[in-house]
């Protein structure tokens, strides 16, 4: 079976390592005599799955133990070398993995032409990662980046001491890191600023005290082991291991496991602060001013060149371009910032402004410490004008918070709180003529009306209508009675003939009664 020339290299590199493993077992005498027994042993290549060596060509099989017995030769000048740069850590006190590992890709370093250093050093890496300790590969790699500088080439005719590339410093810094032992596992206590929860599940923070401060990082697989949930001021013990970020070449902690100390200083006087006030009855919300709905000279404390003026001024210029920003460039950070804050409140509340915003961008706790600050928050208190406080993001919380007359998330929030928008003033506006139109048309067809009715009231309610009306029941009375009359006379003519018939007919009757009686009587 052919093999490419990289699985060659590769399996004559794990022999080579293999036969400084198994030497470290014999004296200085035994080593090379045991050498042609290993090679030609092959239950011994099996056993450790080097049987490919048994089907490399007689002269391949010959330069590899030419190698061995090269690498041989040289052991105590690249013992020499390891102890120069392992500082203090001599060759006895290493495992026979790590030393057979360094020794052989130093020996590629130093006299081997064809194998460049970073391949040397890559391959140390990866026998390391696959015969070593879980601290081998760092521990491999942070002796031979030391060895690597110090073989590097010096530019011909210089006597100067040779230059480095930056990823040649960088990763010897690293090494120095990862070679020692005591930072390996390390536990620190400190306080937490700068807290961060990733999406990816990750923690950042910035672990600090009086003296010093030191990034660190918790990753997710150890982070979702966390017992409590961190907040900046938290006083914790963190325990991990320190090291470097080569591209950044910054150190920092790698958190295993962080446990709750105590709160930390600033933190606390945080919360002194906050109860005291907070008892004097700053907080309280009777004292809190309106903020004008429709402000257009507007004061700002900060610092002229940070994000935030940026965000306030564009975000005004677009909600209204006709309002008036001044602005009192403050110290926002540091020892100055809150005499320079309270200057700025004072300066501008007697100008006569309609409201103020007082605020800075995101920071860290102490960063924002100024605003914590109790000459800062009176000043807030003491003043005539209307305050928008804007410190930070909308997760920071502050003394001046509390205090002011209303609290922004953020820069950009106040601006969109103090400043009303022209645009959406004007679309009201316009929308008010219309629905005052429509209501005022409404009401005059309303009226409209209801004078119609009137005019038909009044119409039915004319002296002309009535007297017409009145005439024309008088004519109908008039005919009525006329009529009433005539059939009373008819009615009266009518029984008068009758009663004058009757009467003539009985005075007939009698007349003819009396003359038979006459006649009877003669």
């Amino acid at each position: 079976m052919k093999y490419s020339r990289r699985e060659l290299q590769t399996q004559k590199r794990e022999c080579v390592f293999q036969q400084l493993v198994l030497g470290e077992f014999y004296g200085a005498d035994e080593k090379l005599p045991h050498l042609a027994l290993f090679l030609d042993d092959s239950d011994l290549l099996t056993e450790l799955e080097l049987d490919r060596i048994e089907e490399m060509p007689g002269e391949e099989r010959a330069l590899l133990k030419a190698r061995c017995e090269a690498v041989l030769e040289k052991l105590p000048e690249l013992d020499a070398q390891i102890g120069e740069v392992s500082e203090g850590w001599k060759t006895s006190r290493m495992s026979r993995v790590d030393l057979s590992i360094i020794r052989l890709a130093l020996y590629e370093m130093e006299y081997d032409d064809d194998v460049p250093l970073k391949v040397a050093i890559n391959e140390a890496v990866e026998l390391a990662k696959k015969y070593g300790g879980d601290d081998s590969p760092s521990f491999v790699n942070a002796i031979l980046g030391k060895l690597a500088l110090r073989l590097a080439p010096q530019p011909e005719g210089e006597s100067n001491p040779p230059c480095y590339s930056v990823g040649q410093i960088s990763s010897y810094i690293k090494g120095l890191f990862e070679q020692d032992f005591l930072l390996k596992s390390v536990q620190v206590e400190g306080e937490i600023s700068n807290l961060k929860y990733h999406s990816s599940g990750h923690v950042y923070f910035t672990l600090k005290d009086e003296k010093a401060a030191i990034s660190g990082i918790m990753f997710a697989s150890y982070a979702r082991g966390l017992k409590i949930r961190l907040k900046d001021g938290m006083k914790v013990r963190v325990s991990g291991s320190i090291s470097t970020y080569e591209r950044g070449s910054s150190y920092q902690i790698y958190a295993k496991s962080i446990a709750e100390a105590g709160l930390g200083v600033l933190y606390q006087r945080f919360m002194e602060t906050k109860k005291r006030l907070e008892e004097m009855g700053l907080f309280d919300p009777a004292y809190r001013k309106p903020i004008p709905k429709y402000a257009m000279r507007i004061g700002v404390v900060t610092a002229p060149t940070g994000a935030a003026i940026q965000d306030i001024v564009n975000i005004t210029h677009r909600r209204n371009p006709f309002a008036q920003l001044i602005l009192y460039p403050a110290l926002v950070q540091g020892e100055y910032a809150p005499a320079s804050i309270i200057k700025g409140i004072e300066t501008l509340d007697r100008m006569g402004l309609d409201v103020l915003i007082v605020g800075r961008g995101g920071g860290s706790l102490e960063d924002l410490w100024a605003f914590n600050e109790e000459a800062v928050a009176r000043a807030i208190f003491d003043a005539d004008t209307p305050i928008i406080s804007a410190v930070g993001h909308e997760t920071d919380v502050t003394i001046a918070d509390y205090v002011a007359d209303l609290r922004a998330p953020t820069p950009s929030a106040a601006a969109e709180l103090a400043v009303f928008d022209v645009r959406a003033y004007a679309d009201a506006v316009r929308q008010k003529k219309q629905r005052l139109g429509a209501a005022a048309n409404a009401r005059l067809e309303q009226k409209r009306l209801l004078l119609s009715h009137a005019e038909a009231r009044l119409r039915r309610h004319d002296p002309r209508t009535r007297m017409n009306e009145y005439r024309l029941r008088t004519a109908y009375a008039q005919d009525n009675l006329e009529n009433a009359l005539k059939r009373r006379l008819d009615a009266s003519i009518q029984g008068l003939s009758e009663r004058e018939k009757r009467l003539q007919n009985g005075m007939e009757d009698a007349l003819s009664l009396a003359r038979e009686k006459l006649e009877t009587a003669l």
